[in-house]
């Protein structure tokens, strides 16, 4: 029976320990040394840092199927990073020289594993030119596609439903939760999205990709 790489990521990591963090537990902070390599069974997790201004900015999300952090295991990086949970998150953890192992033995893993890396890193480009070029409002509009796209639940009238807070949206985009909210307050006038205790709903996901590229 072939196996694709990522039933084969989750079958090698099903023998190791199983940890459970609950929402905004933190799994290691910056200059702590790693567990091992993580894989997610189900949950998020953030990685983040902190600005000299002294706001959270996070720099990856990780969800279900992701391992990680391989630059760690592979060049034994220094880890300058907060790890934590965005929500209840279950995860296993592998030694590192196993999971390198692994990666060696399976080199179908390691290419879909490169995919993942390159895709990743078109985004991290992407949002460089909005830090750069955009305003707060654009940054924000960036994040909150960016989260549409990778972890929104679509609905049956075609909104977008995604369990973030406007404290969630302001880490991702490196923003004082205040700026956040003046802006956030702009686009539900528009009636573009809707905010409960619950998360944010897009109501109109292309709308908001125009109003971005228009700026």
């Amino acid at each position: 029976m072939n196996l694709t790489p990522s039933e084969k990521v989750k079958a090698f990591f099903a023998a190791y320990p199983q940890k459970s963090f609950s929402k905004q537990q933190q799994i290691v902070s910056a200059g702590e040394p790693l567990p091992g390599v993580l894989y997610i069974e189900s949950g998020r997790i953030a990685k983040y840092d902190i600005t000299p201004a002294g706001n959270e900015a996070v720099v990856n999300i990780y969800k279900p199927g992701a391992f990680f952090p391989m630059s760690w295991a592979l060049n034994g990086t220094a880890n300058d990073y907060f790890f934590e949970a965005s929500i209840p998150t279950t995860v296993r953890v592998a030694p590192p020289e196993e999971a390198l192992q692994f990666l060696k033995d399976n080199p179908d893993v390691t290419l879909d594993l490169l995919s993942r890396v390159y895709r990743g890193t078109d985004g991290v480009l992407r949002r460089m030119v909005h830090l750069m070029s955009g305003d707060t409002k654009s940054r924000l509009l960036f994040e909150l596609l960016n989260a549409t796209y990778r972890f929104g639940e679509p609905k049956d009238d075609g909104s977008v439903f995604i369990a973030l807070s406007e404290n969630d949206l302001a880490r991702h985009a490196g923003m004082a939760r205040e700026t956040v909210n003046r802006n956030i307050q702009s686009i539900k006038a528009d009636g573009l999205v809707e905010i409960t205790r619950l998360g944010i709903t897009v109501k109109d996901v292309s709308a908001i990709e125009k109003l971005l590229a228009s700026r």
